[in-house]
């Protein structure tokens, strides 16, 4: 592990889960569909296509769609506000987005 890499890992506060699921960036009107690889109740990494992640700049909104397998009950959509704090570029044309969560709120979806 790098130096950088060893301190950002000893700053984090929260256990950073690894879930891959959809996640829904908000662009304007425009909506974009990547995955997530981690995610806490304080910060989200992400992927995106790397010609759609250059539309995300600062603070953005996102969905994060949580199925019955992690929340053990029924899914769950995360709407989410966030910060950009990192970005990385990724193999396969993606783009790796690290965000702060400024805010989220869970809505539960209706089971079938």
């Amino acid at each position: 592990m790098t130096g950088s890499a060893q301190s950002a890992s000893n700053r984090r506060e929260r256990q950073r889960y690894g879930i891959n699921a959809p996640v829904t960036v908000v662009v304007g009107k425009r909506k974009v569909a990547g995955f997530t690889q981690n995610l806490s109740n304080q910060g989200v990494f992400f992927h995106l296509a790397a010609a759609d992640s250059a539309m995300i700049d600062g603070d953005f909104d996102f969905l994060v769609e949580l199925p019955p397998e992690i929340t053990l009950s029924t899914g769950c959509s995360v709407r989410c506000q966030g910060r950009v704090v990192r970005t990385e570029n990724l193999p396969g044309q993606l783009t790796g987005i690290a965000a702060r969560i400024l805010h989220y709120s869970m809505q539960r979806m209706a089971s079938v």
